[in-house]
């Protein structure tokens, strides 16, 4: 995680960040939210609600009271099935009568290797999945959402989570949970994999963008470094977990106790499953290998 920012908006209050863009943040500040989740507001008159959050009566009312005369809500856009994105989809659906796009279900998206790693039983860990969660209109990749003033481009960025998707509206991108300013996006598996996350970045990185408008906190202004810093980022910790291994054979559990040494005892489950994303991505290109089944618990060793 980065230091903390100046950041702190009041909950319920729609913003407005530029012409035709509002913001509002929810009521679900945690270590994993930061100041709570970012709800955007695009259009004049047909409003596209992008990630309309946790399940929050206050929330849904401050969606709704946000419009102004002569506005309706017409699409409510969801980037991915985390509890603190998607719950109130559907209540606001149910209010308004817009329809809830998304790229598909809570596992919409999964790789091959997550979806083995759930079916042998390894739990998801984080923010929690909404499981119930079902768009009416699923998404593709490179689709366009068009309202009378707004237009916003599809991009599949799985990592993070299987369906995870950004908006791009003309130079400025959604980036949901991928790209975050306040501090670095979790992978954990079996819902996040580290190698789609990579060449979600890389994707990214190839177009020129003014400002990414995150899930969570501030606007980040540098949207090139930001993606420079988050590649490096893991870059450096898979070298790391390299160089450890070099030392012999070791466990999530060993490996992350060497190098998350300065991590406070509450935050190191969260390393275990970072270190295991970044395992099962060096496994994935044959630079580690494991003597038994691709695990949790399992002994990892370099290849070379």
């Amino acid at each position: 995680m980065q230091a903390p920012d100046e950041f702190n908006p009041p909950a319920g209050i729609a913003e407005t960040l530029e012409p035709g863009l509002r913001r509002i943040l929810a009521p679900n500040p945690s270590p994993m939210t930061y100041r709570g989740t970012n709800t955007y507001l695009i259009g004049a008159t047909d409003v596209a609600v992008i990630d309309p959050g946790p399940a929050s009566e206050a929330h849904l009312q401050a969606i709704l009271s946000a419009l102004e005369a002569g506005q309706r809500i017409s699409h409510i856009l969801v980037s991915h099935s985390h509890l603190d994105h998607s719950p109130l989809a559907r209540p606001l659906a149910e209010a308004t009568g817009a329809p809830v796009y998304a790229f598909g279900d809570a596992i919409a998206g999964r790789s091959a290797v997550m979806t083995s790693l759930a079916d042998a039983g390894l739990a998801g860990g984080g923010e929690g999945i909404d499981i119930e969660f079902a768009p009416d209109i699923a998404l593709r990749d490179g689709e366009t959402v068009i309202g009378p003033d707004w237009q916003l481009e599809v991009i599949h960025t799985p990592g993070h989570l299987g369906n995870h998707i950004a908006f791009a509206w003309q130079d400025a991108c959604f980036t949901a949970d991928h790209v975050m300013g306040w501090a670095s996006s979790l992978v954990s598996p079996p819902d996040g994999d580290l190698t789609d996350f990579m060449a979600s970045c890389q994707r990214l990185a190839a177009r020129d963008w003014r400002v990414f408008y995150p899930g969570h906190g501030a606007p980040v202004t540098d949207p090139a470094a930001r993606l420079a810093w988050l590649i490096d980022h893991r870059t450096g910790r898979e070298a790391a977990i390299l160089a450890e291994l070099t030392a012999g054979p070791a466990t999530v559990t060993e490996l992350t106790a060497r190098i998350y040494t300065e991590t406070p005892p509450s935050l190191l489950v969260a390393a275990e499953r970072n270190v295991f994303a970044h395992l099962v991505d060096l496994v994935g290109k044959s630079r580690v290998a494991t003597d038994g089944p691709l695990s949790f618990g399992a002994r990892f060793r370099p290849l070379r």
